[in-house]
């Protein structure tokens, strides 16, 4: 203790050491404990809150919609050529999936891309300006925004 002008004052005797900037095995522990609650919680969200009942394949020409497919039994195997005035797309559909098999582009990207199965994923041929999107549909009675709920 120690009385400057009439008060007193308690103070440690101590001063606190500066840290030089490395960190403590608990910032790791810390860090490392965020990262994997950070991760599991996406994971949650992306499987279980995001549910579509039906999905659908919007085939998009020049930003304005061509067709839209609906997944069916009787759709699988499928092929659906796409002739515009940009070029020629050819799209397999299969079980729950969509690729494209034949394009006219030079470097036929959207060929090379492979199936797409999950709604939200896309293939894109841009000098056919093709988008091969796959959509959800939700129920009409679910209108939570789970994301920003």
């Amino acid at each position: 203790m120690k009385i400057i002008n009439g008060k007193l004052i308690m103070y440690k005797m101590r001063e606190i050491e500066e840290k030089d900037g490395t960190m403590t095995k608990g910032d790791k522990i810390l860090i490392v404990c965020i990262v994997l609650i950070s991760v599991i919680s996406l994971g949650f969200v992306k499987s279980n809150l995001i549910k579509y009942n039906d999905k659908y394949i919007s085939v998009q020409v020049n930003g304005e919609e061509y067709k839209k497919i609906y997944f069916d039994n009787s759709i699988i195997g499928k092929t659906i050529p796409i002739e515009t005035r940009f070029g020629y797309n050819l799209i397999e559909i299969g079980d729950g999936e969509v690729r494209v098999i034949e394009a006219s582009c030079p470097d036929k990207l959207d060929v090379l891309q492979g199936p797409i199965s999950k709604p939200g994923e896309i293939i894109v041929c841009l000098p056919n300006r093709l988008i091969v999107e796959i959509k959800g549909v939700q129920d009409s009675n679910d209108n939570i925004d789970y994301i920003s709920y």
